[in-house]
């Protein structure tokens, strides 16, 4: 899959997305905030407009697409860039994960790993935020926040290498 970017002066960006049967969806994010969602049915065809939204509906989507209110299928780890420097990442906690059955506390995440642990969920249960004396179960869904170095360090405490 290949995105192109080009500055629309006065107006905003356009990214373009090339789709597995050549056609092509074209986004176009205005200084506004708005956008404006298009299909070309190939490079050099005109759009035809799907959509228009604001700022943030658009971020709210965004947000379902990625996975954060629904992972349809079951992974290791989920992760959403918040900016160019930060990730919000999704971990499960396995069975050889070196952390399991410790407290936040005993584990000394942020201190080992620099990452933060904004919520766990545990079943049906959310866990947001944790306290130092909330034990990390198997199973667990851990919600963090950090770097790529952070979340790399905090990787390692799973113990298992993550599919990718």
């Amino acid at each position: 899959m290949t995105i192109y970017e080009s500055d629309l002066p006065g107006v905003g960006k356009k990214f373009e997305v090339e789709l597995e049967d050549d056609s092509r969806l074209v986004i176009v994010t205005h200084n506004t905030g708005k956008r404006e969602v298009y299909l070309k049915p190939d490079a050099d065809a005109d759009g035809d407009k799907l959509f228009e939204v604001s700022d943030r509906l658009a971020r709210k989507i965004g947000t379902i697409l990625e996975g954060a209110y629904f992972q349809p299928v079951q992974a290791e780890a989920v992760e959403t860039m918040l900016s160019d420097e930060t990730y919000l990442e999704w971990y499960t906690v396995t069975v050889s994960a070196e952390i399991a059955g410790q407290s936040l506390a005993e584990a000394d995440i942020r201190d080992r790993t620099g990452v933060s642990i904004v919520a766990i969920q545990r079943g049906d249960e959310l866990i947001s935020p944790p306290t130092p004396e909330t034990v990390l179960e198997i199973d667990d869904t851990v919600v963090v926040i950090g770097d790529r170095e952070d979340c790399t360090r905090f990787e390692e405490l799973l113990g298992d290498e993550l599919e990718e």
